[in-house]
């Protein structure tokens, strides 16, 4: 008896860089700089991202900016289905050939939006659970941030991104890269960087190195009674003017200098400290202690009116 294991009928259907340049040639596709297009052409580096994205059979995955198709195939041997947003013409009609011609058994789990990612508020079928893409370098913190904030079933994120990215995302308080996108992460998942990946995977290779950012939902926002777009708010001026402290950072947030201080005191955050020391929490706390905005009240209305 052959102790061969029995062939694998998914094991052919991932793409390699002959396959990757064939069809480019085919559509007559190059890689643009202008969408951040860089093409995965190893299957095993595919594979390991399903793996370290911890993608099982009962995961709708979405996946953003799909390209030719590399990760969308190796997502589809594994999970119950996958959705990818392609906002390229000429990818996103092509994209299912693909996917039924190399993976026929599977074809029936995959759906294709043709949309920029930045205006999708709603996906076909199941709910998404999780979240895995090679996002284009150029929009990658919008659009992690852009979905998480539409898709809150998303449990778990795993991107591939500019490593200098991957760093600011994962950074900790204190950290030199720590600031908008690390604070506005952090709010709605526990971050962590995990991994790198070779410049020789991709087609065309980029002239920088790419990091792995695993992302795992909070199971609840930080607790606050200040809104997401408040403490944004916040976060977005303190890092405006990194250098300075947070009294002078926050003087056209809270409307003068004094009314940043006395809201920062109120929050326990010391008038002299910097966006860069603070956590998500202490954020929140300063938004919650906003000064109160004067309104100008409206005219009585005339009798009869």
């Amino acid at each position: 008896m052959s102790s061969n294991p029995l062939p694998d009928p998914l094991s052919d259907a991932l793409l390699g860089p002959a396959e990757i340049r064939e069809l480019a040639a085919a559509l007559n596709v190059r890689p643009t700089k202008q969408r951040g297009q860089n093409f995965v052409i190893d299957a095993n580096t595919v594979r390991r991202i399903v793996r370290t994205a911890d993608v099982g059979p009962d995961d709708v995955v979405v996946e953003v900016g799909p390209g030719l198709g590399s990760l969308t195939l190796a997502l589809l041997e594994v999970a119950d289905r996958v959705t990818a947003v392609e906002i390229d013409d000429t990818l996103a009609g092509a994209l299912p050939a693909t996917v039924a011609a190399r993976m026929p058994a599977r074809a029936d789990r995959f759906a294709l939006v043709h949309s920029d990612a930045m205006q999708v508020t709603e996906l076909p079928g199941p709910a998404p659970t999780a979240l895995v893409a090679n996002l284009p370098y150029n929009v990658a913190v919008p659009v992690l941030l852009h979905m998480l904030e539409h898709f809150p079933s998303i449990e778990r994120t795993l991107v591939m991104v500019q490593a200098e990215v991957a760093d600011r995302l994962a950074a900790a308080p204190g950290s030199k890269v720590y600031g908008v996108p690390s604070v506005k992460a952090n709010w709605y998942a526990e971050v962590k960087r995990a991994g790198s990946i070779g410049r020789t995977v991709f087609w065309p290779a980029p002239n920088v190195d790419s990091g792995l950012v695993a992302l795992t939902r909070r199971t609840e926002p930080p607790k606050t009674t200040a809104d997401r777009r408040e403490v944004f708010a916040v976060v977005d001026a303190a890092f405006a003017q990194r250098r300075k402290t947070l009294r002078a950072a926050l003087a056209g947030w809270a409307g003068s200098a004094a009314a940043a201080e006395a809201a920062l005191v109120a929050a326990g955050v010391s008038p002299q400290a910097r966006g860069e020391s603070l956590t998500v929490e202490e954020f929140a706390r300063i938004a919650e202690a906003a000064p109160a905005r004067e309104t100008t009240p409206e005219p009585p209305k005339e009798p009869g009116k």
